[in-house]
């Protein structure tokens, strides 16, 4: 347990300096530190939203964010010359307040870019390729997502998990049980409470790999689940899209993405399936 919680982090820690993860200088400056809106200037300092729960993506380790996306971000906000900072401040927080366009100018938390999503948000273009997966504990009889359909699962409200499992199951199931993270979907299933979770590949396959002793194992089922992009959210018509797109597909471009999908994931991307999928 202790293994598993320190790698989750805690999904609901506000705001304070044990929750403001990394912040790093660029070289640009700009007119205003107001959350960038249409026709506005760019921040002088751009704020970063993020659920830092999701290892290896974003987590916490002691008092700093840490994880792929906070390594991707350092390498786009250098190359496009700007300040940042991206605070823990949970899901739901994360995406009300960069909606609203007030306290953060945009969420980086593996943020799936969804047809519903963008009527409410503007989107960077794709920079993670993802998938969900149904984890169960070793033995289970439950080898696809429509075997779920009777049974208890646990999924992170307001993911794309939750909305999948919403239309196999029924919106309204109370076998479907919804959590503040992922962290506590996962104690849900070690606990007896659920016969499987269903979050992004990378969640589920970092929690096997850190907790051996917990004997469960991972399901794909790319019939049900198809793939799905990672993308920086943004309050809708943001001028920071303009601005990090360029340097989001240099990254992506220039080596630097896959040295630091090596150091998280121990095997080089699909590149051509990344890059084609804007």
């Amino acid at each position: 347990m202790a293994l598993s919680l320190a790698a989750c982090g805690n999904g609901n820690s506000g705001t304070d300096s044990a929750g403001s993860g990394n912040a790093a200088t660029g070289g640009g400056a700009a007119s205003s530190s107001a959350p960038a809106a249409s026709g506005e200037g760019l921040p002088e300092k751009v704020k970063f939203a993020s659920d830092a729960s999701y290892a290896p993506m974003e987590y916490m380790d002691k008092d700093k964010i840490v994880g792929f996306d906070i390594d991707f971000i350092a390498e786009v906000m250098e190359e496009a010359g700007m300040e940042y900072e991206v605070v823990n401040t949970g899901w739901d927080t994360m995406l009300t307040s960069v909606q609203q366009g007030t306290e953060y100018h945009a969420g980086l938390s593996s943020v799936s870019i969804t047809e519903e999503r963008k009527q409410t948000y503007d989107y960077s273009i794709p920079y993670f390729e993802s998938t969900n997966m149904i984890m169960v504990k070793e033995g289970s009889e439950i080898k696809s997502a429509l075997d779920l359909k009777d049974k208890t699962v646990a999924v992170q409200t307001a993911t794309t998990a939750d909305s999948l499992m919403s239309e196999i199951m029924g919106l309204d199931n109370p076998k479907l049980k919804r959590y503040d993270s992922n962290a506590v979907a996962l104690m849900e299933l070690q606990g007896g409470g659920a016969d499987a979770v269903v979050a992004d590949n990378a969640i589920v396959g970092e929690y096997i790999k850190n907790n051996p002793d917990q004997k469960v194992v991972g399901i794909t089922d790319t019939e049900n689940f198809g793939a799905e992009y990672y993308g920086i959210l943004y309050p809708k018509g943001s001028a920071l899209k303009a601005k990090l797109d360029p340097a989001i597909r240099t990254v992506l471009e220039n080596g630097k993405y896959e040295e630091i999908y090596k150091k998280w994931f121990g095997e080089a991307p699909d590149m051509d399936s990344l890059l084609k999928a804007e």
